[in-house]
This record gives structure tokens, sequence and C-alpha cells, in this order.
């Protein structure tokens, strides 16, 4: 059973697209960034994770989580959510300075960020009272991607030249989760909402969309991989699974998420649609994001210890503690530069 902070941050899976950052690089140095959240005694907190070392992003005073990081130049962007204490409110921190996207009247998330230039991008959803709607906002300007008709999110974005593609979901009138994929804010459908699916992460390579996500069949969740639309399934409904996070590097695509063993969730990323186990399957564990930095895999998650959820990030399949075991935590998301 995952922890209240892991439910809370995985209820919506909501990952994002992330460009190597390597020619910008001249140094050579490798900074590794993570962020996500970890619970206080009271509440969850904000947390960013810069080479290991944490950095609150909130005092804990009431529940937030950072979901998505992306570095920009010296610049780093965190998108997520802090709760005013009624309602939870959509943010952006740049260099841990926040800012609300939304006036906090509604419920309102941010999911995923992408900086170009000078302009910031961040999807997410919004409430109208009775109804999530997807939203993208654009250097905190906010456009509405559903009408407000059934529930949806954006969960990823992701910027090509001058087209922004978002991945994420619209509910049906029968209640289904349908995947979804907007293009400059038109809408492409990706399964045919029979059963509850998510496009939870998204990358753009060359002419070629990935997307990353999950697909009910009859009996459980099955973790797949769009591209162009064409689903490839990465397991077989034997036990629930679900892709977190889609990275491409040359001709190589990673997929990050977890599969269940029977009793307990195995964190795993696929090369290629082949699978490696991070963990035993011992205790439950998640892979929520990954990054390829040259010849170097990055996945950060969460690994239980039996009783506390630990943060993890693995470096090609070796894994590396993010918080000590006194309370729940888990990574959300990598980046690397």
């Amino acid at each position: 059973m995952k922890n209240l902070l892991v439910v809370i941050l995985f209820s919506s899976i909501s990952f994002h697209c992330k460009k190597s950052d390597s020619a910008s690089n001249p140094t050579g140095v490798t900074n590794v960034y993570l962020v996500g959240g970890i619970n206080t005694a009271a509440h969850a907190a904000a947390k960013i994770w810069k080479n290991g070392v944490a950095t609150s992003l909130t005092n804990g005073t009431n529940n937030a989580l950072a979901l998505s990081v992306f570095i920009s130049g010296t610049d780093v962007y965190v998108t997520g959510y802090e709760n005013n204490g009624i309602k939870d409110v959509a943010k952006i921190w740049k260099n841990g300075v926040a800012t609300s996207l939304t006036n906090g009247l509604n419920s309102a998330e941010g999911s995923s960020v992408y900086v170009t230039g000078t302009d910031v991008y961040v999807t997410g959803y919004e409430n109208n009272s009775t109804t999530d709607i997807a939203k993208l906002w654009k250097n905190g300007v906010a456009t509405s991607l559903t009408n407000g008709t059934y529930h949806a999110g954006g969960l990823s974005i992701c910027l090509s030249g001058n087209d922004v593609y978002i991945a994420g979901y619209e509910n049906n009138a029968s209640t289904n989760e349908i995947a979804k994929v907007w293009k400059n804010g038109v809408p492409t459908s990706l399964t045919n909402g029979i059963g509850n699916a998510e496009g939870a992460s998204i990358y753009v390579s060359g002419s070629d969309v990935f997307v990353a996500g999950f697909e009910y069949s009859l009996t459980n969740s099955v973790a797949k991989v769009w591209k162009n639309g064409v689903a490839t399934s990465l397991t077989n409904a034997t036990h629930e699974a679900a892709a977190t996070s889609v990275f491409v590097s040359g001709t190589d695509v990673y997929v990050a998420g977890y599969e269940n063993n029977g009793i307990k969730d195995v964190a795993k990323i696929w090369k290629n649609g082949v699978p490696v186990s991070l963990t035993n399957g011992t205790n439950d564990a998640y892979a929520s994001s990954v990054y390829v930095s040259g010849t170097d895999v990055y996945v950060g998650g969460y690994e239980s210890n039996g009783t506390i959820d630990i943060a993890k990030i693995w470096k090609n399949g070796v894994a590396a503690s993010l918080s000590d075991g006194t309370y729940d935590a888990a990574a959300a998301s990598v980046f690397v530069k």
C-alpha cells in the first residue's frame, strides 16, 4: 500500500519532456537535479536535490509537492503545487522563488515545465469548482486545453521548434480517461476510452513524437509507449504496470515506470522495450523519471524499506538514497546538466 505522500505525488502520473543540455556545458561538470516531496511531522514539503543535497522549496506548513524540474542556463525552474490551507495552488519556482499560477479559489497543479529562451511553459490543470480543466501557462498566462465538460489534465510538455506538445488525459462520457496529445492546442486521442489511459510523458525527437503512459486492459493496467500514435505494450497485463517517463537518446528509447510482481511494485526501466528491474521486489518501489546524459542513465523515484519510502536516484542501475528514512519521501523528476 502506497503511503499518503506517494498517493498524492503519483495520483496523476505527471512528468515531462527533457532535452539534453550537454552542448551548453563546456566545463564538462555534471550536476544532477531531482525534485519531489518529503513528509514532515504534519505535511508534505516540496524539495529539490542538487547532487544529493536537499533544499526545501516550502516550509511544511501546508502540503506541497514539486513535480517537474527544468534547467535553462544557470536558472532552475520547478513546478508543482502548494496548498493555501484550503485549495492547492499551482506554482512555479525560479531559483527557489515561488510564483503562483492560480489564485487559490479552486484547486490546481503545475505538472510539467519546459523553458526555451525567455519563455516558460507549464502544463497542468485547474478546477473550475466542478471539473478539472487541462491548462497551459506561457509566462504565467493561462490557456485552457479543454472546455470543462469532462475532467482533464496536462501531464507533460515538450517543445520542438515553435510547436508545443502536451500529453495528458481527458475523461469521456463514461468517466473513463482517454490518453491524449495536444499539438498547439489541437487534441489527438491515443486510446479509445474503453479502459482508463493516460499519456504521462512526452518526448519529441525530430519528426517523431513519443508518449509513455498506461492503458487498462480487462484486468490490469499495461505500461505503454506510443510512437507517432502507434502503441507498443511494455507489459502483458498479468500484473499492474505503468510507464511514467520517456527519453530518447539517438536511436534508443528509454522508458521508466513500474510493474507489480504479484505482491510488490518493482521499479523498472525499459530500453528499446527490454525491461531491467531496478529493485528486487522485496518492497514497493517506483521509477518516476528518466534522463540520459551521454552513456549514463539516471532514474528518479522511491523505494520502501518495508516501513518508510526513501527517495532514490539510480545511476546506471546503482541506487543512492536522497532521504534518510525518518519520513516518507519520493523523487518525481530528474534533470541532468
